[in-house]
């Protein structure tokens, strides 16, 4: 039948190029990293699915044009959801990530919008999740065996059960002001769990055979899906205590011990608390108070790169071979940010000590250092790694305010003309001798829940003791070595994820 499909005019050397569509031959800049998308031919035709795939590339997609290992979404036209799933059965391949398996109407819109659009229920092909005694744990399907651990779970920052994670993260957050960590463990675990799912969850049988989903986190989804909304999460966000507490936080130096002694003492706004002659306020406190408008507006990517850059022209002059690298949400691909973590190293040992104190008088002398508290380093190799899941590292570091000229949006109005001319960014500077630096940037890097359950993983799987500092084999009583953050997950027995992945 290929024969007759042919045309004559057409020869095969052509045909043969037709196949081997690359999106290299497309020479177009791929923006949207961790997103791979393969084209279901089925259906589609030759023809049509090579000016799509080309289409897509000038977009800035990445595309394939094999079913690959890389490949996260794949895209069909007038198949079912079962038909697309057998034919990802066929292909065997040896990866065990979950397809996101997406109608033709997704990929139109995105192409439409110039990027990526939320996925939403209409753009699925679902396809039936039964976890039974026949269940292949490689099948690249929406029942796939979700793994208790978040670092064996690629999680993007896509989220499509936003209204669930949203909810259990709330009252995650309540149990954390309560300081009931086990509580606020398993309400955090279970919105990762939600988080990592490439389907939108629409009935409770959607949950069957996911970990980590006690039967109050269950009684939490079955009541947003039943009434859209959850009774006790409104309970909480209405409460006073935690109002008092999300407000009394977001100031920069105030942790819980303080928000529950201000929330004892009757205080419930900022105003009460600045009026007030008895509150003896910290020094990083008081630069809280002073620049709290823009601190609690929060950090935008592109101020964070203007950020980074600021820092790099100055290190990079003071020790040229030095390693600057912006961490954190931003490096996992966020747009926005609390503050701005950044790491430094350099590979000749030791010259890295001299680099922070040197930096931040450069800074001040410049006119954009408004606060600092720097602790030096508390390193001792014969009380790491510890055993503490959350435990803190012990590197030299500096907690700063910087004074970030404003970045232009080109508004034109009034009011961003007569404002100041700044911001005031938190950054915070992070130092570490080079045999270190892998572990501190995969520490730094995050997510949180992420980290916790890597650490997690190789305490109880792999019976090692991992922090930002080292990687210690209990079995061999010695510590191994890494360069790279890929040698740590080498080392764990696990898959390499990107930091884009690890939005947990």
């Amino acid at each position: 039948m290929e024969m007759v499909r042919r045309s004559p005019m057409l020869p095969m050397k052509k045909k043969k190029k037709i196949l081997d569509f690359s999106p290299a031959f497309c020479n177009y800049e791929v923006k949207y990293k961790g997103i791979v998308l393969y084209l279901l031919e089925r259906r589609m035709g030759t023809s049509r699915r090579r000016f799509l795939m080309e289409l897509a590339c000038k977009r800035g997609f990445q595309v394939e044009s094999e079913l690959r290992d890389s490949v996260t979404h794949v895209v069909a036209e007038n198949n079912s959801g079962p038909e697309v799933l057998e034919w990802l059965e066929s292909k065997k391949l040896s990866n065990k990530i979950q397809f996101q398996i997406l109608d033709i109407s997704w990929f139109t819109e995105c192409m439409g919008a110039g990027g990526p659009v939320e996925i939403q229920s209409r753009h699925l092909l679902r396809v039936q999740k039964d976890c039974s005694a026949n269940f292949n744990p490689q099948l690249p399907s929406s029942c796939v065996r979700v793994s208790q651990y978040a670092c064996q779970r690629h999680t993007t920052l896509q989220d499509i059960n936003r209204v669930f994670t949203d909810a259990l993260e709330i009252l995650a957050e309540n149990f954390e002001f309560c300081e009931n960590k086990e509580q606020c463990a398993k309400f955090l675990r279970a919105s990762s769990i939600l988080k990592y799912l490439p389907f939108p969850v629409v009935t409770m049988n959607d949950l069957e055979g996911l970990p980590l989903l006690e039967k109050e986190v269950k009684s939490i989804i079955e009541e947003i899906l039943e009434d859209g909304k959850c009774s006790t999460v409104q309970e909480v966000t209405n409460g006073e205590r935690y109002k008092a507490f999300k407000l009394f936080t977001s100031v920069f130096g105030v942790g819980l011990k303080t928000a529950e002694k201000w929330y004892r003492m009757g205080f419930r706004t900022l105003e009460e608390i600045k009026n007030n002659q008895d509150i003896k306020l910290t020094k990083m406190q008081k630069f809280g108070f002073l620049y709290y408008d823009d601190i609690v507006s929060l950090v935008s990517k592109t101020e964070a790169y203007a950020v980074d850059k600021l820092v790099k022209d100055i290190v990079w002059k003071l020790v040229p071979d030095a390693v600057v690298t912006l961490t954190g949400g931003f490096r996992r691909g966020k747009e926005i940010g609390h503050d701005v973590d950044i790491l430094i190293t350099c590979p000749r040992k030791g010259k890295e000590k001299t680099i922070l104190n040197s930096m931040l008088t450069i800074l001040k002398n410049q006119g954009l250092l408004l606060y600092s508290d720097t602790i030096e380093s508390t390193f001792n190799e014969a009380k790491l790694p510890s055993r503490k899941v959350d435990a803190l590292d012990h590197f030299q570091k500096s907690f700063t305010i910087l004074k970030l000229p404003k970045i232009s949006m080109g508004t034109g109005n009034r009011e961003d003309t007569e404002s100041k001319s700044w911001k005031a960014i938190r950054v915070d500077f992070v130092i570490t001798p080079s045999e270190q630096y892998a572990f501190a940037l995969l520490g730094w890097t995050g997510s949180r829940q992420f980290e916790r359950d890597l650490r997690r993983y190789a305490t109880h799987e792999k019976k090692m003791m991992l922090d930002n500092h080292g990687l210690y084999d209990k079995t061999k009583n010695v510590f191994l070595k890494a360069n790279t953050e890929e040698d740590i997950f080498g080392h764990l027995g696990l898959d390499y994820l990107e930091p884009w992945e690890r939005n947990a």
